[in-house]
């Protein structure tokens, strides 16, 4: 097969892809479920591409994120759920029916009757997707966080849920409990070290009750872990450039060398105080 601008071609490249015998075996073991994850990495690095205004990446990553939704089409085209045109069909159906004043007979309207116009077409829309839902059954998450949104990230997700559940006051009044409450979910998961399954639900707690913690002390979570990781790059930044310096690589440094590198790089930084961490 050859590279090419027509869409129809990425199609057919995903069904080879996926055609037992022939296909390639990594792509063949993959489920709904499993190529998940990848789907929400190929959306943030959409963003940061966009953040850093490479629009050479972006037209990469957009390709990337592109074949996610192929991806997910041809498997559920292989079960019998639905191929690509639906996916197109119903997003065309969509944009369509909530733009009547563009492509239907309710034009020149102003930008309130739009407004208006808009949030009719939502509420009919979420009223159709709750009778849905009851066909398929509850979620589990019962009325009063079912307004929360599943598809949104985690960490911004744990913050909803932890907010709506506060507001009928299933929430600890003081952080201090919340700290014992991390410390309890950490002890758990040292107690489930060797039982992966276990350990996983663990980890998840614990960074639940994290999130938890972050909302106490009004600091948003994704922000701040976003800042840990800046300050990690940062840091071990500096570690592989002081090895560099010194005719050494990564590889071949022991743990106890790359700590010295990293506690020399914490001792350097310089808070917004301006003294010195010491």
């Amino acid at each position: 097969m050859t590279p090419s601008r027509d869409l129809a071609r990425l199609i057919e490249i995903m069904a080879a892809l996926r055609t037992p015998g022939t296909g390639c075996a990594w792509d063949l073991a993959q489920s709904f479920e499993s190529i998940v994850p990848y789907t929400i990495e190929e959306t943030y690095e959409v963003a940061d591409a966009v953040e850093r205004g490479d629009r050479e990446d972006l037209r990469d990553e957009l390709g990337d994120l592109l074949l996610q939704v192929v991806f997910q089409a041809r498997i559920a085209e292989e079960e019998g759920s639905f191929d690509f045109g639906s996916v197109v069909e119903a997003i065309t159906t969509k944009l369509i029916r909530r733009h009547p004043h563009i492509f239907g007979d309710r034009r020149d309207l102003t930008a309130d009757e739009v407004k208006r116009q808009w949030n009719e077409v939502k509420d009919a829309e979420k009223a159709e997707r709750t009778r849905r839902e009851a066909r398929h059954g509850p979620r589990g998450s019962g009325q009063h966080l079912a307004g929360v949104q599943a598809g949104l990230p985690a960490l911004l997700r744990s913050t909803k849920l932890q907010v709506r559940a506060a507001e009928v006051g299933f929430d600890w009044n003081d952080p201090r409990l919340v700290l014992a409450k991390i410390r309890e979910e950490a002890d758990e998961a040292e107690a489930a070290l060797g039982d992966p399954p276990a350990l996983a639900d663990e980890i998840g707690d614990l960074m639940f009750a994290v999130v938890n913690l972050a909302r106490h002390a009004g600091v948003d979570p994704e922000t701040a872990l976003r800042a840990a990781n800046r300050k990690f790059e940062r840091r071990f930044g500096h570690v592989e450039r002081e090895l560099q310096r010194r005719g050494a690589s990564l590889e071949a440094a022991s743990l106890d060398e790359m700590e010295r590198l990293w506690q020399d790089a914490k001792v350097s930084e310089v808070p917004s105080t301006g003294k010195q961490r010491r």
